[in-house]
Order: structure tokens, then sequence, then C-alpha cells
């Protein structure tokens, strides 16, 4: 038998592959592509995935190792799967074997088996007896070997704390051969009867002609933009598409922005379906993902609803992928591998033949251009569900208006109207903590991070000063530092000042704060959104945790305590993430039988923007916007990839990123096709971030083709170089922000 070398990806920045020779003893039938063997890495053993046999290597034989155990008789990963990561990896640039530890659940990383969960049960072995000599000076043995013997079919391990056995006793009893433990593996729940628990809703003629034209495209890829207004049933569509899919035998993925949508989801989802759900995020044990996982990809789970990570979760019967709120920047993975679930989710569907919808009432302007230019069928949703009408939109005008912690007195006025009246109102302020910094009053300083070109923000309840980027927390000064007079004064409003000046102002009704301060605790979102769900008179104060998905059907006020954020700003998506959140945050307003009203204070309220927002809607604006982006050569018009770098020292980024720049213009010249710009290199707009000096440099093309060819050829010069290993560099393929 001719010698065969194995192609491993491992879990290593490198963009390589690394050649091993097999395991002793294992047949070569046994290694196909996906499986994973455990190989000497460096002073290390780590657990890589074959990628591929070859006949041939150019390591010396001298340097070749063998890698130590095989460890799946069969790839865990399907191949549709394994094709998904090696796509992403060529397309985003990345490390094949760093692509799979983002794709795998950390214990299939760390070499589990890909097998279910095995459960224990401990038994009484034949024979036993309670009166056995070994047990007369033992009372708690015999009390322990008394309770198993009570249960015929053994006591699962789980259940030994809740009957009071000492697993110390156990073990003892286990030692004189007394018990014995069986261990089985957990039996998939089967599917019985209707798939259905509740009616479903009737439709619309809109969202009737949605799912009839989504079905119709069932085995097969289609793009769908399902683009609705907030409040237009967009869930209802989804849900009776997944009915369909469900009778159809096959599974459905749904992907979802931030892990505090996925409780309310998944409840929705039970209790519309007799049918078996997982739900996967970062907030599950490694155990319960590895188990959502392997039912998912054995196909014992009928839905999958997921962040962005669930992407990758393998299906048996794959059937249909929706993604909700595909405007979201959530789907972006901004380290280690930056790609976009949203974009991935498009060539999963596309190479496995499913159709694809992709829900947004502010859809992306990406998503935009691509149904304008065919790439997508486009599907419009423009009535409320149930016959509530669409809130209406005031700009209010706060300039020399006197504001109150944030709150001018109109907005105040028409606060406690909609209390008096048995409402509830939402304000929405983008800005956590008390105040955004400290100023002394005396001498205009401010509390600038020692590590940040950034202010320190001030949360009082804590008493501490907090940089939102890097983390860095400090006591408040009791003087001020550079003039030591105790003037200091906190500037400006953020939710939690919000919440104790609305808690003086309207002191008999509830306010509750929603913002990553007040709901890190487990179930702290939960008990927040059932006080809520209460539907009696209240206030909720919060961030852009409050603008997503969330039906809150008492709610016919909404307030933007700050609409300006957006205009003036060097990054280009700005404005659009400026619409998005308004009009996502108004459309908490009037979801139920009153009317509901948005009120946006501002201190640019003839600003064009936001008159067209507010007169015309967010699609009038997103055309508006897609003319200026094709105008000025930016995206969806350009294709963007931006080399970023960071350094201790200043100017240090910035020489690495000019010879990295001095090869891409090398490269750029011989290519024949679209021309390549590069942009830069440049500080980032925050320079200094975690004691880090940061720079980057624009890599630009109207084409996408040349743009990866030129990438292609360019980063392995640029890991040779020699500051490459001296500074912190990374690429974003598709960067959705510039800093």
């Amino acid at each position: 038998m001719p010698d065969l070398f194995l192609r491993l990806a491992l879990p290593s920045p490198l963009r390589r592959l690394f050649d091993y020779r097999p395991p002793r003893g294992v047949p070569a039938s046994a290694l196909q592509p996906g499986v994973r063997l455990r190989a000497p890495f460096g002073r290390r053993e780590v657990v890589g995935v074959l990628v591929e046999v070859v006949a041939s290597t150019d390591v010396p034989a001298d340097k070749l190792k063998s890698a130590f155990e095989l460890i799946d008789p069969v790839p865990p990963l399907p191949a549709s799967v394994l094709w998904l990561c090696q796509w992403t990896a060529q397309y985003y640039q990345h490390s094949l074997g760093d692509t799979f530890s983002w794709a795998l659940p950390t214990l299939l990383r760390q070499g589990e088996p890909a097998e279910a969960r095995q459960e224990r049960y401990w038994h009484i072995t034949e024979g036993a007896r309670l009166d056995d000599p070994r047990l007369s000076r033992a009372p708690r043995q015999r009390e322990a070997l008394r309770t198993i013997a009570q249960h015929p079919q053994g006591v699962h391990h789980a259940l030994l704390s809740k009957l009071q056995l000492s697993k110390d006793s156990l073990d003892l009893l286990l030692e004189k051969r007394l018990l014995r433990i069986e261990v089985r593996r957990t039996q998939p729940s089967r599917h019985e009867g209707s798939w259905l628990l509740q009616s479903e809703l009737p439709l619309n003629d809109e969202q009737r002609l949605a799912v009839e034209s989504i079905r119709a495209r069932f085995g097969t890829y289609q793009g769908f933009l399902l683009a609705g207004v907030t409040g237009s049933g967009k869930t209802e569509v989804y849900l009776q598409l997944i009915h369909q899919v469900l009778q159809a035998g096959k599974q459905a993925l749904v992907l979802i922005p931030e892990i505090n949508l996925g409780p309310q989801t998944a409840e929705r989802f039970a209790q519309r379906f007799n049918a078996r759900i997982a739900v996967l995020h970062s907030g599950i044990t490694d155990r319960e993902r590895l188990d959502a996982w392997l039912a998912a990809r054995d196909g014992e789970v009928d839905i999958v609803i997921g962040t962005r990570s669930a992407l990758f979760t393998p299906l048996k019967r794959p059937g249909v992928i929706i993604v909700d709120e595909e405007h979201d920047a959530s789907y972006k993975q901004q380290e280690g591998l930056r790609y976009h679930a949203r974009d991935l989710a498009i060539v999963r569907a596309r190479h496995e033949k499913l159709p694809v919808v992709l829900g947004s009432a502010t859809p992306s302007l990406e998503s935009l251009h691509n149904a304008h230019s065919g790439r997508y069928a486009l599907l419009r949703l423009t009535q409320r569900a149930g016959g509530a009408q669409p809130p209406r939109l005031l700009r209010l005008d706060i300039k020399s208006r006197p504001l109150d912690a944030g709150l001018s007195m109109p907005l105040q006025q028409a606060i406690g109207q909609t209390l008096t009246a048995g409402h509830q109102v939402l304000m929405f302020l983008n800005r956590r903590g008390f105040a955004p910094t400290l100023l002394c009053h005396d001498c205009g300083w401010l509390s600038d991070c020692s590590r940040c070109d950034a202010r320190m923000t001030l949360h009082q309840r804590a008493n501490e000063l907090r940089c939102h980027h890097c983390g860095h927390v400090e006591r408040p000064p009791t003087q001020c530092p550079r003039c030591q007079h105790v003037d200091l004064r906190p500037v400006g409003a953020g939710t939690e000042r919000a919440e104790e000046r609305l808690t003086t102002l309207f002191p008999q009704y509830p306010v509750l704060r929603i913002d990553r301060d007040t709901t890190s605790r487990k179930g702290a979102l939960d008990e927040l959104f059932a006080t809520i769900n209460r539907g009696e008179p209240c206030l909720l104060v919060g961030t852009q945790m409050l603008a997503k998905g969330h039906h809150f059907p008492k709610v016919t006020l909404v307030a933007v305590l700050d609409a300006d954020g957006g205009l003036f700003s060097a990054d280009f998506r700005a404005s659009e993430r400026m619409a998005q959140l308004i009009v996502q945050v108004a459309g908490r307003a009037g979801r139920g039988a009153d009317a509901g009203r948005v009120v946006i204070q501002t201190h640019l309220a003839d600003h064009p923007l936001l008159v067209q927002l507010t007169d015309q809607g967010y699609f009038a604006f997103a055309e508006q916007a897609l003319a200026e982006r094709r105008a000025a050569g930016l995206p969806p018009f350009a294709h963007l990839a931006l080399l970023r770098a960071e350094a201790h020292r200043p100017g240090q980024a910035e020489r690495f990123l000019d010879e990295a720049c001095a090869l891409a213009e090398q490269l750029a010249m011989q290519a024949t096709d679209t021309p390549v710009e590069l942009l830069g290199p440049v500080p980032a707009p925050m320079e200094r971030r975690a004691g880090r000096y940061r720079a980057q440099l624009l890599v630009q093309s109207s084409a996408r083709a040349p743009l990866h060819r030129l990438l292609a050829a360019w980063l392995p010069q640029v890991e040779q170089l020699p500051d490459a290993r001296a500074v912190r560099w990374s690429l974003d393929i598709d960067p959705i922000d510039l800093f």
C-alpha cells in the first residue's frame, strides 16, 4: 500500500494546512474528509479536522509527525457544512482551522465524542442484600442501597441529590459490587399528531402572497426580501411558512440578531407548534449546545432558533432558512472570523438548494439593492396586522428649549397624558449610564479615559466612571484632578439619569430601565418583560435593546430623546443606522387597539434626512441613500476590505500599513482588469483604544472578483513583513463600520 499523508486544518491563525502521517493501525477507509484527529502541534496536542488525504508531501521525512488518534468513526460535519466552512475561510481570507473552531461546538473542538449524551442509571446488582455483613457498620450505605432497591428501573444520576443519596456512599457500594451503573443513550422524542397547537391567524392578501411565493420555491434556491412595516405580521408569515416546511418533513433554521430575543421567539414558536425546538446562543452551556447541535444534525429537532453562529448548525433535512431583522449589525462578527451571518445564509441556501427569507421593516441598503437588481424577490407588507394604524412621527425642535435630564417640557406633558390614559410610554436613549462625561465647571476638565481617545461615562448608582470602549473602571474624583476645585458636574444624559428624573416626575408609575447594566443578571430581562406585559401604565427607558422585535401592545407613546447622533459622522453608514433605529423603535408604538405616536427630539428638526424619514417613510429615505451611494461609489456599488493594525507605540501600526500598502500597489499595477484603489493608511477615527494605537488601510473596487484576487496574492506577502509579528493586525472583508 502506498504512503498516505493527512492534510489537517488546525486551530491556528496560520492560513495553511498541516501535513501528518496517519495514526498507527487506522485503515485508509476511515480517513474521510471532516473527521477529527488529535495531533501534536509544537509543544501542544490539538484537535484538527481532516481536509484531504494525499499521496505526497513537501515536508521532509524527519520533520513529518504522526497524528495521535482518530476521534470520529464518521465525520461529525455533513459535507454541506464542511463545504460552507471552506467557502467561508476562502472568502474572508481566514485560517480554515480557525473557521472550523467558530463552526464547531466547544466540546467538539476539545475532542469530545460527537454522540448524544449518555445517561447514567444506578441499579442494585442481582443477589445484593440489605443484610450483607459488610453493611453492618455502614448505616448510610445500607440506607442508600434500600433507596436504590425501591427503583427497579434504576435511579438517574441527576436525581441522586433529590433522593439525598451521597455519592461517597454509592461509590463504596459500587466497590463492594452491590450496585452497578447502566449507561443509556438518550432516546430522541418522536413527533406525533398534528404540528399545530394553536390555530393559525388569518392572513391578509400581502401575507398570503408572501407565504405562497416562498412555498412555491421549496426544494430550490431563491432569496426573498420580506420588507414589512413594523407590526405588519412578518412573524406570522414565518410561522405559517414553517408549518408548511414541517408538513413536508423538513427542518427550519431561524436566525435572530440578539440573545435577548431568543426566549420570546422560542416561546411563541412553542405555543404554535407541536414540534421539537432547539435554541442556540452563547447563553447556554457547552453541553446543552452540543446536544442541540447533534440533535439538529441527526434530524431529532424540527426548528433551530439561534444567533449568528447557529448558521453553521448542520441539518439532516433542511427546508428553509429565515433571517429575522436582516439589517441588524449583530449578524456581523467583529473579531476573529469576521463573517456576516446574513450573507453566509445566502451562500448556504444556494448550495443546499433552499429558499432563504430575509425579513426586516428597515432592510439594509445592500439587501434592497439586491432586490432591485433581481438577485432577491421583493415581498412587501405595507399594512399593520389586525387593522392597527401606523404611528404618527412628530419632530420636536428642542433648540433653545430647557432640557431636564434630556426631557423637554412638551415631552413631559405628553408622557403625563399617556400615563393618565392608562397606557405605557417607551423612552429611547442609546446611551447607558448616568451621564456621558464628568466636567469641572471651573477649569473645563473632562473625565477622559487614560487608555482611549474617549470620555469616561458616569454610572452614578455604582459610583463609577466607566469607559464603554475598553472597559476601564475607576472611582469618580471628589475634586478636579487639574485645578482641585470640587464643582464637578455630570454633562448630558444617559438611561440611568433619565430613569432617576422620570421616577421623580412621575412617582406613582413604575419606571423600568432596560439596558446592558440592568439585564446582566440571568432572568432579569424576563422579569422586566413580564411586568411590561401585564399592561399596567409604566415608563420604559432603554437603549437599542428595546428597538428589536418586541411586541408591547400597551405602548402608545415612543420618545426618541436624541436623534442627532447619526446626522454628522465620519462613517458613511451612520445615517442608515440612525434611520433604521428610529423606525424600529417607533414601531413599538400603537401595536394594539390604540393609536400610537412618536416624538423625536432634535436640534435639527429641518434636516432633510429627518424630514424625509418622518414625512415619507423609510423606503423613500433608502432610495435617496442608494442614489447617493451610487454617485459616491460606496457599497453596495463598491466592495471593501479593511486592513486594521494596532501597536503599543505611536506610528508603529502606520509603518506596518505603509509597507503593506506598497506591496498592494505593486500587485494592483500588474492587474489588467478592474482597478483596485488603496485609501490610506490613516489613523483610526478613535486612534488610541485600550492603550493601543490603531491605524487602517482601506482597499476598494467596483467589482468583487479583482478585489479578492488581489487579497489572495497580497496577504501571504503581508504575513512575511518584518513588522507583521510586532503589531496586531486583521483583515475585514465587507466591513460594516470603519472604526
